[in-house]
């Protein structure tokens, strides 16, 4: 028997992880290998919803969407997500993925990846997805970074069900360390985060979330308060998952 989803307009028909799917994310996602069996179930039933309700599509030389693809970028997304009972990002609808690398037209600019919220997209390169789970103790992970800019602005959409998600005090205490860190980086402070986290509170947000999943007793370790809102936020301790 299939089991059928409403996503309010159509009926999908859901997604179910088989063994060599979970076996994807038993071999490269670490993340998921360090998770309990309870929360691995539940890890499961989320990927399982994300798959269903995502449209994963090729972009310029890539002819196919495979299965590890959506595995591993529906496993970033329930990674990042894992402290909410019921988030899935419905507003980002459609996941393109690139080969590498891929000129924009618009910024006239080679990219790695990007968030649209006009259209509701998320656009990842494969190399670079790949490289940032390749090395997940260096903060830098391409998926992760893309999905928390997607996460800050569903927080921020009030149309749909998903919107105001993070506790406005909490959120309202991290963006006043946030603003302290960033004028650090800008003034070439040595921190925890990469430059780039000091170009402005969105980046610095993704930067941060990089580090939280990837560094998280390293960035713990450098500021405390900092790191405490973000999980606090965030529902979740990484350090719960991360060996040192």
């Amino acid at each position: 028997m299939f089991e059928w989803l409403s996503d309010g307009i159509t009926h999908l028909k859901r997604h179910r992880i088989t063994s060599s799917e979970k076996a994807i994310l038993e071999n490269k996602f670490i993340y998921y290998q360090r998770l309990n069996q309870n929360h691995k179930k539940e890890f499961v039933t989320k990927l399982e919803l994300v798959i269903t309700r995502k449209a994963f599509v090729p972009r310029g030389a890539l002819s196919e969407v495979t299965t590890e693809m959506k595995i591993l970028i529906g496993a970033t997304i329930v990674m990042v997500t894992f402290g909410w009972n019921d988030l899935r990002l419905p507003h980002f609808k459609k996941i393109l993925i690139y080969p590498s690398t891929y000129y924009s037209t618009i910024s006239k600019q080679y990219h790695r990846g990007e968030v649209n919220p006009r259209h509701g997209i998320i656009v990842l390169s494969w190399s670079c997805f790949l490289n940032g789970i390749a090395d997940q103790k260096d903060g830098v992970n391409l998926g992760i970074h893309e999905v928390a800019h997607a996460l800050k602005l569903e927080n921020q959409i009030y149309y749909n069900d998903e919107s105001e998600f993070f506790n406005p005090e909490i959120y309202r205490s991290f963006q006043l360390l946030a603003t302290e860190e960033i004028h650090k980086i800008k003034t070439g402070n040595l921190t925890v985060f990469r430059s780039n986290a000091g170009i402005d509170d969105d980046e610095f947000f993704a930067v941060a979330l990089e580090t939280f999943f990837e560094k998280p007793h390293e960035f713990f370790e450098y500021n405390p308060e900092l790191y405490g809102t973000l999980v606090r936020l965030m529902r979740q301790d990484p350090r719960v998952w991360v060996n040192v």
